[in-house]
């Protein structure tokens, strides 16, 4: 299975009694990038958590196509998307070595991938050490490290690049740029600019 296009329809959503956006529209298509931006408490990790099918939308429709015509949502979202959250959902107690092979194995890579993936992103010298012995920024890497040793379509990246020094902000944008040439797609929530051409949906809250 393959995504070639998302497609979100007059999406809005609702947080109690407070309307976070309305009628939100845009086709996201294989090799492109979409960059949600706006204000905290716009709604920016509420339309990734939507597309990832965690939060129903309040009205409107999304909408994942592959090549050969319409995927459905919950297999689409079972087999070829990926969600990072702007919490890394890491285990502290496991051996980084262990975590990123459980977590490359969970969505359905293997454990050479896992590990390669861990040394592509400067990972090697820190497999042996718990995760929760890693800084901000090693722990981030650990996490991202799924996106290419389990390879699926969608990206959906809440905050990618905050805990990350400018070294490993471009080392990752070239890994962003490798997966679009690839015909994936990546929609981030961000306030800093994304190191890769991407188009901007601003969420005013």
């Amino acid at each position: 299975m393959v995504i070639a296009t998302l497609e979100a329809e007059k999406l809005s959503a609702m947080r109690g009694d407070r309307r976070l956006f309305e009628a939100v529209s845009f086709t996201l298509s294989a090799g492109e990038a979409l960059a949600l931006t706006g204000p905290n408490g716009s709604g920016k990790t509420t339309l990734l958590r939507m597309i990832a099918g965690f939060i129903a939308p309040s009205e409107g429709a999304l909408r994942f196509r592959g090549p050969d015509g319409p995927i459905e949502a919950a297999e689409a979202r079972s087999f070829d998307l990926h969600l990072l959250g702007h919490q890394d959902g890491l285990k502290g107690g496991r051996l980084a070595r262990e975590e990123v092979v459980f977590q490359a194995l969970w969505m359905g890579g293997d454990a050479p991938s896992a590990l390669a993936a861990a040394e592509r992103l400067g990972l090697g010298r820190v497999l042996a050490l718990p995760v929760r012995n890693l800084s901000a920024g090693q722990r981030r890497r650990l996490a991202l490290a799924r996106l290419i040793a389990a390879r699926r379509s969608l990206w959906l990246l809440d905050e990618p690049l905050a805990p990350l020094d400018a070294e490993h902000r471009a080392l990752f944008g070239e890994l962003m740029g490798a997966h679009l040439a690839g015909g994936g797609l990546i929609a981030a929530a961000v306030h800093d600019p994304l190191p890769i051409v991407a188009r901007s949906l601003e969420l005013d809250g």
